[in-house]
């Protein structure tokens, strides 16, 4: 009899097996007096040392021989296999033929009652001939060449199937052997652990050594207690948290390098044995505390026992790298955050820009169209315009409406930069800074702001930020060399770095050298990372000195006054006053002047102001312009009031005359009654 229960242990059978085999190979076509005998002795054990042994009976071990006859039979590639009835009447229920060299399965006949049947470390390429074994137990193929499981379909009772170091690629055919206990396929060729759900009393599973790169549809194995999955390339594990009985898995020699790829393991209520070493995961310095944290009911890793000690060590460092962790999502929460801020707020400004361009594009079609159309005041002229146009931008102004104001911007300080996207972030310079947070900022980042917005915070800038040396600009619609006339406001720049993307006039092939040429009292040492050299200040001078000269020569002395500011005003008037001085004293005096001042008073004269500015300039003119015409309007008016009575007066005055010299004589012709009427008028007044 074999015993129902099966041990699994690392090394040889508790018992070994010494047997001696007296093996007759006849055929149906030789004489009897041709039998060829083979004696042959060994006392090697049928079941070799390795993971999964098991118990056999301890008759099995005092076996004598067995006289097996391979007949041919009438297929002549499959031999017959039959023992003797002695044989039979002493082991009639197990079978060994390993070591044979046997290609194919012999057919065995008269054995149905078999229980055991080893074909170990043969040739064998196919499972055939042993369908009528229907009470056989243990089915031992292990160090054959089978491609395939096959041929079991009707050994219902199987409860062990050793199956190892083959060639099978697949696990299947296993639909009715619901019985099994054991199922050992290791050193094959697998790929995918399938086909095994229906195994509900399966025990033990070895899948050591196969092609496995995950661990996954286990479910419905509610019996297995151990499941060997080493030297594999499993990169991570799943569903073994549904075995409800395992507590031995060893997974060393894989690809595992992160606990998260096997965290399922920390679910498992049953697992108490786990193997993680030659993994990428053991080598870090956090592996054997993040198990023990995550595991508590492990009682050995590796092979080895887990102390009270290691879990009391792995909780403190577990609870500082929980720490860590929850400081690195916040960090990682931040960075998202910025993010998505900083894609809100460029998508924000690409909307602008499209905004922008669809108006310039409307102004230059009504520019464009005939002076005809453009005096017509019945609507014909907007009907003309295509239809879409319209809604296009209707659509465009309804998003931008639609875009989170908190969204729309951000300001951020990393290291000695200050970052500012968004045109909204500009309102942040007026925050109360500390001293020591500005005084670190050296490097001033723009990016998705318009440069006529950032020129009206320079001031700000100078004031708030005064050892701030480097500025950058990334889509800020830099498109003419006029606006760098604009970084003159600044105290100081040392580095300018000007982003091709969102900036056409980087595509200017002079704009370095205006650039040095313009700010040179600043003494630029970089352009776009690039070390600027003396030939470079050479030539922005040669290219550009007459610029300068003529810019403050053609303008009226009024209007190179009310551009200068009150010092260059100063420094302007003291140029004047020296023309009439001796060159020399006069040569000196201005480089004096110039060191003090700083800015060339002739660059000085290139300004730059920005469109609403000259907007607001317009609507003072336009202002002042409206009132000195109705001023003199109101002059002249009242001069031809005065003309016109006059001349009327000239015409009248002669015979006013006359009739008031008239009406005098009258009255005063009756002295006593002129009289009269006087002290009465007299009287009449007091």
């Amino acid at each position: 009899m074999i015993p129902g229960k099966y041990r699994s242990v690392s090394g040889r059978a508790a018992n070994n097996v010494n047997c001696g085999l007296h093996l007759v190979i006849q055929t149906s076509t030789l004489p009897e007096k041709n039998k060829t005998e083979f004696r042959f002795s060994r006392d090697t054990s049928p079941f070799p040392g390795r993971l999964l042994q098991h118990d056999l009976e301890r008759n099995y071990s005092s076996r004598q021989g067995d006289h097996i006859n391979l007949v041919s039979s009438s297929l002549p590639s499959f031999p017959i296999l039959q023992r003797s009835s002695e044989e039979k009447s002493l082991y009639s229920d197990r079978l060994t033929l390993e070591r044979q060299k046997l290609t194919v399965c012999p057919i065995i006949d008269g054995e149905e009652h078999l229980r055991l049947l080893n074909f170990q470390h043969n040739f064998i390429t196919r499972i055939q001939n042993i369908s009528n074994l229907q009470s056989l137990i243990f089915l031992d193929l292990y160090d054959n060449q089978i491609e395939e499981i096959s041929g079991l379909s009707t050994l219902r009772s199987l409860r062990v199937l050793l199956l190892g170091k083959n060639r099978i690629k697949k696990i299947s055919n296993l639909e009715n052997l619901k019985n099994l206990d054991v199922l050992d396929l290791h050193g094959n060729q697998i790929t995918k652990i399938e086909n095994v759900n229906h195994l509900c009393d399966l025990r033990v599973l070895n899948l050591a050594r196969n092609f496995l790169s995950h661990v996954d549809n286990l479910h419905g194995l509610d019996s297995l207690t151990e499941l060997n999955l080493r030297h594999n390339q499993i990169t991570f594990v799943r569903d073994v948290d549904n075995l409800p009985c395992l507590q031995r898995l060893f997974l060393s020699f894989n690809n595992i390098s992160s606990f998260d790829s096997v965290s399922c393991l920390a679910d498992s209520t049953s697992l108490s044995d786990i193997t993680f070493d030659g993994n990428p995961l053991a080598q870090e310095s956090w592996y054997k505390h993040t198990v023990l944290q995550n595991m508590t009911q492990l009682r050995q890793l590796d092979m080895k026992r887990v102390t009270e000690e290691e879990r009391r060590v792995a909780s403190v460092v577990a609870k500082k790298e929980e720490e860590k962790k929850r400081e690195s999502q916040k960090q990682s929460l931040l960075k998202e955050k910025k993010r998505l801020t900083i894609n809100n707020v460029a998508r924000n400004w690409d909307l602008q820009q499209r905004v922008s361009n669809n108006a310039i594009n409307a102004d230059r079609k009504d520019c464009a169209s005939p002076p005809r159309d453009s005096c017509q005041l019945d609507g014909s002229t907007t009907s003309s315009l295509p239809a879409e146009t319209g809604s296009l931008d209707s659509g465009l102004t309804s998003a931008l409406q639609g875009l989170s104001v908190t969204d729309t911007h951000l300001v951020e300080i990393e290291g000695d930069t200050l970052s500012l996207y968004g045109s909204g972030a500009l309102e942040c310079l007026d925050r109360n800074w500390s001293l020591q947070t500005a005084g670190m900022v050296t490097t001033i980042s723009f990016t998705f702001i318009e440069f006529d917005e950032i020129v009206q915070v320079f001031p700000k800038l100078k004031i708030k930020f005064p050892n701030s040396l480097h500025l950058k600009f990334k889509e800020t619609n830099l498109v003419m060399l006029q606006q760098f006339n604009a970084l003159a406001q600044l105290r100081r720049v040392d580095q300018l770095t000007v982003d091709p993307q969102g900036n056409p006039v980087v595509n200017f092939t002079l704009w370095k050298y205006y650039v040095l040429f313009r700010l040179s009292h600043f003494s630029m040492q970089k352009i776009n990372g690039t070390e600027v050299t003396q030939n470079d200040m050479i030539m922005a001078e040669r290219l550009f000195g007459i610029l300068a000269h003529v810019a403050s020569s053609e303008l009226p002395q009024y209007r190179m006054i009310s551009i200068l500011g009150d010092a260059r005003r100063k420094q302007f008037r003291y140029l004047l006053e020296t023309k009439g001085k001796k060159p020399g004293i006069a040569s000196e005096e201005n480089n004096d002047s110039k060191r003090v001042m700083g800015e060339n008073t002739n660059r000085a004269t290139l300004n730059y102001t920005t469109k609403e500015w000259h907007n607001e300039k317009l609507e003072e003119i336009k202002e002042k312009k409206k009132f000195c015409q109705m001023y003199v309007e109101d002059l002249v008016k009242e001069a031809t009031d005065i003309n016109m009575k006059n001349e009327a007066l000239q015409k009248l005055w002669p015979q006013m005359f006359i009739e008031l010299v008239r009406d005098a004589v009258i009255e005063i012709r009756n002295k006593n009654t002129y009289m009269k009427v006087c002290l009465q008028q007299i009287t009449d007044q007091k």
